[in-house]
Formats: structure tokens, sequence, C-alpha cells
């Protein structure tokens, strides 16, 4: 189709020279180029656009929109688009976005048709000062609901939903990688399942919706590294990279033997766009990377990459009991749709590293960086 090829020689990107993310993007732009044609002209509405999974999404499809002239639109729902403003400048202000200022249980409607849903976001705390785990549990259901209303009313052809590999509870430990069809739910007992219970609810309300509704696809997702991901949140490797960056020691709360894998941030981005696009409606794919590695053994590699000298400090003692597994099989992503890791953890730690090396600190020569 004329106008679909990648376009090299088009306007200088208008995210200016400073764009840090122009190596990724390219990057997520050559592992999904087939599968921009579907989007030609269409018109998005996006939910957690500014979190981290929204981020690359809007980063990635700006990209794409512009060295392909693919002409779409993306309406982003944001509760307060100022500060968006503020922290993404050239994401808010790209002519091709509008922002939907409201909360995703209670926004208006968009006045105009929808072609596609990604609905990325998520309560990721409670009420203000608070824990309350049946506020974030219905925030999160009620939130589905609306977006499901949303794109029924609009006429949405495709849903992507991202739910999480909390939806399985526990991991067994003597399962390596768990699937699909694992039947194990969290601990209904347990107020801290919130989240996971209310991913479990929206992936039904996706499936009870989907006579009349968009065809969905459901996107399990684990853990993952990458420029935007938070240092000083509750993930694991960001606090690690915090550490490391600022000299050490990386502080490790356990005792290193919870076993993890981390999927780079733009093979993120290459998944949630393929499984948008192309994945089977009505099916589940766990999105992560199968490779595992101890947390202990993760700290260490931080520290190496990052920065040699710091110590790694262990807080807790091994007591005995099996290691906390949270490690995906992807086999159904790589058999259906060809999907896997291609940057390996080593180099997506360094590339996070040296991301918020230079967003902190940025020379003339590195923020300079061409594709």
């Amino acid at each position: 189709m004329p106008g679909n090829r990648l376009a090299t020689d088009r306007v200088p990107d208008n995210r200016g020279a400073h764009n840090l993310l122009a190596g990724d993007l390219q990057h997520v732009l050559e592992q999904t180029v087939d599968v921009w044609p579907l989007l030609q002209g269409a018109r998005l509405f996006i939910t957690g656009g500014t979190g981290f999974f929204g981020s690359w999404l809007l980063e990635s499809l700006l990209w794409a929109n512009d060295r392909m002239r693919l002409g779409l639109r993306a309406t982003v729902l944001t509760r307060d688009p100022a500060r968006f403003i503020s922290k993404a400048p050239h994401l808010a202000m790209d002519p091709a976005i509008e922002l939907l200022a409201g909360d995703m249980g209670s926004f208006a409607f968009p006045r105009h048709n929808i072609d596609f849903v990604v609905h990325a976001a998520t309560e990721t705390v409670g009420a203000p000062g608070t824990f309350d785990p049946m506020w974030k549990f219905e925030a999160d259901v009620s939130g589905t609901r609306r977006v499901l209303a949303t794109a029924r009313e609009h006429g949405a052809r495709r849903m992507l939903l991202t739910s999480s590999g909390a939806v399985y509870g526990r991991q067994p430990s003597e399962v390596a990688h768990i699937s699909e069809d694992y039947v194990g739910a969290p601990d209904l007992t347990d107020p801290a399942s919130a989240y996971g219970e209310a991913k479990r609810v929206s992936e039904f309300a996706c499936a009870a919706s989907a006579k009349g509704g968009p065809d969905t696809v459901i996107a399990r997702c684990f853990a993952f590294v990458g420029p935007h991901l938070p240092l000083d949140s509750n993930y694991a490797i960001g606090n690690f990279i915090r550490d490391a960056l600022s000299g050490g020691p990386i502080v490790v709360a356990g005792d290193g033997t919870a076993v993890r894998s981390y999927l780079y941030a733009a093979d993120l981005a290459v998944w949630l766009w393929r499984l948008l696009l192309q994945g089977t409606p009505g099916r589940a794919y766990n999105v992560g990377s199968d490779e595992a590695v101890t947390i202990d053994q993760l700290a260490r590699m931080v520290a190496r990459i990052a920065s040699p000298a710091a110590e790694v400090r262990l807080l807790g003692k091994a007591d005995g009991r099996p290691p906390q597994r949270y490690v995906p099989s992807i086999h159904r992503a790589r058999s259906e749709l060809g999907l896997g890791p291609v940057v390996l953890l080593p180099d997506a730690i360094e590339r996070t590293a040296s991301w918020h090396r230079q967003i902190n600190d940025p020379s003339p020569v590195e923020a300079e960086r061409t594709p």
C-alpha cells in the first residue's frame, strides 16, 4: 500500500534532537513494520498513557506514525493533562494526540468513533494515605467496565487489555514457567491480592462482553525493565539501578533467592502492538521473558554493569523454603506470533542505567544521538 513504507527521508523527528530513545524506537518499528498498516488512518483510545506501559506505547506509536505516514490519531485518558504536558511535552503536544481529562471509572465518553482500544490503566495505590484493597479492586474493575462500554458504544474493532501474571496467584515452586492454562488463583483471604483479583475480574468482564463488543486480546504482563521505569517504586530492578547509580550499596530486602525474569521495554512495546493487531480474540498471552534469574544474581548483574564498585547487601537469610518464582511460559506468544525477547537482560540493564544517567545529566554528545 503506498505510504506504508519506512520514510527515512521524512521531515525531522518532531520530538527534537534530545530524543534518547531513538535506537529503541527504531527497533520497535523494525520489529512491527508489517502490522502498522492495519492502523492506517485509525483512531485509538488509550488509557494509562502516562505510565510506564503507556509512555512506550505513545513513543512507539508516534515514531511509526511519523515515519510511515499513517495518519492515525490517539485519544489518551489522563487524570492530569497539565502534569502530562509538563512531563512529556513531545508526546502530549504532538498533533496526533488528544488528551482526555478524567478518571478511568467515570470519564466522559469521547465524541468521535474509536477503531482500537488499549486499556493499560490500573490503580497502583489505595485511597490517599492508606492501602484500601476494596477501593483498589473496585477502581480497577469499574475502570475496565467503563472502557468496555466506551469501546462497544464507539464501534471499536479490537481491544487490548493489559492484565498481569498476578492472576495466577503464587506460582508453585515446582513449576519453572507458568503457562496460560494454569488454573490457580490469588488467595481470596489475603487483602493484598486485590490487584490480582481485579485483573481476573477484568479479564472475565472482557470475555462476558465479547458479544456485541470489540475483539479483545489479553496481555498477562510479568516484569520489565527499561527507560521510563520508576526507580523509586516497588520494582526490585528499578531500586537496584537507583542504588547503583548513587554508588551503592545495592540493597536486597530479602534473601535473594526469589526467581524473576525481565523483558526489555522496547520488546514489550513490540509484543503489545502485535497482540493488539494480531492476537487471537478472546485469548490470553503471557508477556515477559522466560530467562529466569534470582534476585541475588540480578543485583550482582546490575552492580557489574552499572557500578562495579558497589556493594550488594542482602538483608534477609535463606530459611530453607522453596524460592518464590514469577516466571512465565511464553510458548503461546512465541509459537503463534513469533514473539520472544530480543534485547537480553545485561544489555537491557545497561540501556536503562544509561538513559537515567543522561536524563539527569545529559551531555551534548549523548543527547544528540540518532538512530
